[in-house]
């Protein structure tokens, strides 16, 4: 009888622990990263009255006779799954996706303790802090790398307040490109600029000539002589007919002719169109010594007379056609417009047509050690082809006065000319040269600048390549950036909080860690959201987000409460009831014990 009481009291016990936890957990509905508990019921050591007996001869075997001797509560179990994750305004709050925890502490990651909360901030001096004041652990940026280490120990998370970023000098230009290789352009220009001295491209007289194009974007491709004879050109006099000279087109700057020689029925080899210009000039002089042939900015040529003491002169052009030549009706049609009487003193002129050359141009803003913007700018300019069918360009790079480039020729030590760039004939990168150039500002800021160019990979398609389409450029970057003030943070799903500065850059300053247990259900609870490390918990696994079984973080979020209302409130009502029935069984065994003692009356 009196176990019955026994028993009823002991389910009263466990029934009321049950409504302490279910009432924790209503009351935490609302607690960022909560995790709720559950109450487990376990049977006490039952009495045993008889034992079991095995069964023998003819009787059959007996089960044993126990009474139970109530009920207690286990265990009290944190059930640890995931809560909604909701959006909010704030973008240092952080909610984990999956399993894991973060590492706050409050001496110096000593003691390390695990929350599920991620309502963090920045306090006064820039620790990343909960609302505990406990300061996130994790990385922080390395000042010498520019690296954050997930490999090397936790520390407290600080971003100093007022924080800026040094300048970065440019170390490289990256260029993705296509220079047209088809027989019609649409990017052109005089095959060199003028210059503000003499009228001339003092910096590009060397331009070879083997692809010219007309007014009109129309190839002229000149072909070099083939053993040493030949060559494309034009049959060129300026009295008549009477001296008569050939001018042809060489590719070996040995075999060009002085420009002097005028002998009627020589043959005057040219490689650049500063050749031909002096060319054909000393020609004309020998008519008529007022006679200037110039290089306009259209890219004509433009022969004047009209010096005092000239004569007039006579000029006819027309084709070589022999054995060794093949025609090329456009080269000739455009130094053909030249024909014609042209007398002396006069102020009118004789124009060629345009002789332009293939040309693209790019150009990006570097910065030197100071942070100051300097634009780079690349000309590329087509010059031939190569041995192997593909095309071949020069290129000129130049940047701003009073800045220079190591090996530029004086007084023109702003620009390097010179550079080569071939493909191959199925378009891909063959070579090119010079791999970069050695920059000096003289502003202030350090000296010989290294900047490589990083036009592709050779026989690739990666970088600069030169198809049968237009000229353009697809992407110029580099990776120079002038000083910033940090303005923003934000956190990525890796726990990274990104700095945004001033100067437009943005990288790590440090990234939050997170810890994985193998057991969560043995962390014990030590109030504000903090779980602390047990002996049954096992130790702390240390980690990025979203690896090795970690969660992944997402920012301006935070993890709600996984109590869901609408269990908890029917588990009220079971613990209610549970509790009643025990009551009831102590108010039923002490009325079977009020029938006992009256038996004596």
């Amino acid at each position: 009888m009196m176990r019955s009481l026994w028993a009823g009291v002991s389910g009263l016990q466990s029934h009321q622990i049950a409504m302490d936890v279910e009432s924790n957990n209503i009351a935490n509905v609302n607690t960022n990263g909560f995790k709720y508990s559950r109450a487990n019921f376990g049977d006490l050591l039952s009495q045993t009255s008889k034992i079991a007996t095995a069964p023998q001869g003819g009787l059959g075997g007996k089960n044993p006779m126990q009474i139970g001797l109530g009920t207690s509560i286990q265990n009290v179990s944190h059930i640890f799954s995931q809560g909604s994750v909701q959006n909010t305004d704030k973008n240092t709050d952080v909610a984990i996706q999956g399993d894991g925890f973060f590492i706050v502490s409050g001496d110096g990651g000593k003691t390390q303790k695990f929350t599920r909360a991620g309502d963090f901030k920045f306090d006064a001096n820039g620790n990343f802090v909960d609302n505990n004041g406990y300061i996130v652990q994790g990385w922080v940026r390395d000042p010498d790398t520019n690296q954050i280490d997930s490999t090397a120990p936790i520390q407290d998370i600080n971003i100093p307040p007022g924080l800026t970023t040094p300048a970065n000098a440019t170390t490289f230009i990256q260029l993705k490109a296509n220079l047209n290789s088809g027989d019609t352009i649409v990017n052109k220009a005089p095959t060199y600029p003028l210059d503000s001295t003499n009228g001339l491209g003092a910096n590009e007289k060397t331009d070879d000539m083997g692809v010219l194009f007309n007014g009109n974007g129309e190839a002229f491709n000149l072909q070099p002589p083939v053993g040493g004879v030949g060559g494309q050109g034009v049959k060129v006099s300026f009295d008549n007919g009477a001296n008569t000279v050939l001018f042809r087109y060489t590719d070996d700057p040995a075999q060009v002719t002085d420009p002097t020689n005028t002998t009627d029925g020589s043959t005057n080899y040219f490689r650049t169109t500063e050749d031909l210009r002096r060319q054909l000039q000393d020609l004309a002089q020998v008519q008529s010594s007022t006679a200037e042939v110039t290089v306009n900015e259209e890219g004509k040529f433009q022969l004047s007379n009209s010096g005092a003491g000239g004569n007039d002169l006579t000029i006819s052009v027309e084709s070589i056609v022999d054995d060794n030549t093949q025609e090329n009706p456009l080269f000739t049609q455009a130094i053909g417009s030249l024909s014609g009487l042209l007398p002396a003193d006069t102020t009118s002129v004789k124009l060629s047509q345009p002789i332009t050359a293939a040309v693209h141009s790019s150009s990006i803003d570097v910065f030197d050690s100071l942070g100051t913007k300097h634009t780079v700018r690349f000309d590329f300019r087509k010059t031939g082809f190569t041995a192997t069918g593909g095309t071949s360009w020069t290129y000129t790079v130049s940047v701003p006065q009073p800045g220079t480039i190591a090996g530029a020729i004086a007084p023109n030590e702003n620009i390097l000319e010179g550079g080569t760039i071939d493909f191959n004939s199925d378009g891909s990168l063959a070579q090119y040269n010079p791999p970069g150039i050695t920059y000096t500002a003289n502003n202030g800021s350090a000296p010989n600048q290294q900047i490589d160019f990083k036009f592709g990979t050779i026989n690739g398609f990666d970088g600069i390549t030169s198809y049968d389409s237009e000229s353009s450029t697809a992407g110029i970057s580099q990776d120079g950036f002038p000083g910033g003030d940090l303005v923003g943070i934000r956190i990525d799903q890796s726990g990274t909080l990104i700095g945004s500065f001033s100067n437009g850059r943005s990288f790590g300053l440090a990234q939050i860690a997170m810890a994985k247990f193998a057991n969560n259900e043995g962390l014990m609870s030590d109030g504000g959201n903090i779980f602390i490390q047990s002996a049954n918990s096992g130790d702390p696994i240390i980690g990025k987000a979203n690896s090795g079984g970690r969660g992944f973080i997402n920012s301006s979020s935070l993890e709600m409460s996984n109590v869901d209302l609408s269990r908890s409130l029917t588990q009220l009502i079971v613990v209610q009831r549970g509790y009643q029935a025990n009551s009831k069984t102590i108010t039923t065994s002490d009325q079977m014990l009020q029938t006992l003692l009256q038996l004596k009356q």
